[in-house]
């Protein structure tokens, strides 16, 4: 069967980190308060830095570890909530910079979930032979959408961006399944305005996100691990024969207690959001390309991936490396 086998991975952060310490400077808390309850300890934050001009950061190395020319990519999806504009998409301004001259381009927007969806759709138009090649990114400017005054929601987000080049070739299927639950989106709501603003006054903070956190926790210890158990029975595959499960990294209770109700060993769900944060669509493709990179795929290897997020939506995918 035709399949999108991923050809090369690349990612970009900014420069820029806030540890949690600085976070201290801004709202009241602390590093072990933070660290305690998220796993977080630091996070980059975009200055310059727009949500395309990391996509296409992330994008060039994807293509240059790939060994493919630009040219020979004919889509390119980027999974964003957050670009600096509406018209054009950042997909748009992404082919324009890496000159994928023949490639169509689109957003999708489906929040922290948005990059495994992004994947799922590319792996349904290669399966379906209508396209071969096809760059997938996921890049977010959270910081642009954090109220800086609410320490519920400022000290979760990053900004940063990942990307996949995938090739139709011969190989197993991708298994994939997705979900929404409208009647709950209110638990986690956002609208970005493209600024920092330090000092957000009270009549603002409509304008950013609002989260129930207990709220979208339960939604997560519950859909993620019920998905997963989804994928694996269509595939006819054993929890066992997975080596690695890359889930959105939203919060290291909210991975754990996955792992928990999976009965399976944490050392199976990598984790980087220590050093970045959640950056929402971003966090699966960064992830990939650092354990890319690090060597820790092989060929054939079953890994297991599933993003969760504002709609709400959650979502998953079972491919071979």
């Amino acid at each position: 069967m035709i399949t999108g086998k991923i050809l090369g991975t690349g990612s970009y952060v900014p420069p820029r980190v806030m540890d949690n310490d600085d976070m201290a400077r801004i709202v009241d808390t602390n590093d072990e308060w933070i660290r305690e309850r998220t796993g977080i300890g630091r996070r980059h934050i975009a200055e310059n830095e727009t949500t395309s001009y990391m996509a296409t950061r992330a994008a060039l190395r994807a293509i240059e570890q790939s060994g493919i020319a630009p040219e020979e990519i004919e889509m390119v999806i980027v999974a964003t909530s957050s670009s600096e504009t509406i018209y054009p998409c950042a997909a748009c301004e992404v082919q324009r910079e890496i000159k994928a001259e023949n490639a169509v381009g689109y957003d999708l927007n489906g929040a922290c979930t948005g990059f495994v969806l992004a994947f799922n759709t590319a792996q349904a138009y290669i399966s379906a032979g209508l396209y071969r090649t096809i760059l997938v990114i996921g890049a977010e400017s959270m910081s642009h959408m954090v109220n800086w005054t609410d320490r519920s929601t400022c000290i979760l987000f990053g900004d940063g961006a990942g990307a996949v080049v995938l090739r139709a070739q011969e190989g197993e299927p991708v298994r994939m399944a997705a979900h929404s639950d409208g009647e709950k989106g209110p638990a986690l709501k956002g609208l970005s305005r493209h600024r920092k603003d330090w000092d957000c006054k009270d009549s603002d903070k409509d304008a950013y996100i609002r989260m129930d956190g207990q709220g979208v926790f339960k939604f997560a210890v519950r859909k993620v691990p019920e998905i997963i158990e989804e994928i694996l029975e269509q595939s006819d595959v054993s929890l066992e024969d997975i080596e690695y499960f890359i889930l959105h990294q939203a919060n290291r209770r909210i991975i754990e207690a996955v792992a928990k109700r999976l009965k399976t060993d944490i050392s199976r769900f990598p984790m980087n959001l220590e050093e970045y944060a959640n950056t929402s669509a971003a966090t699966v493709p960064i992830l990939l390309d650092e354990m890319n990179r690090k060597g820790m795929f092989k060929r054939g290897q079953k890994l297991m991936m599933a993003g969760f997020g504002a709609g709400l939506t959650w979502a998953g995918c079972l491919f071979e490396w």
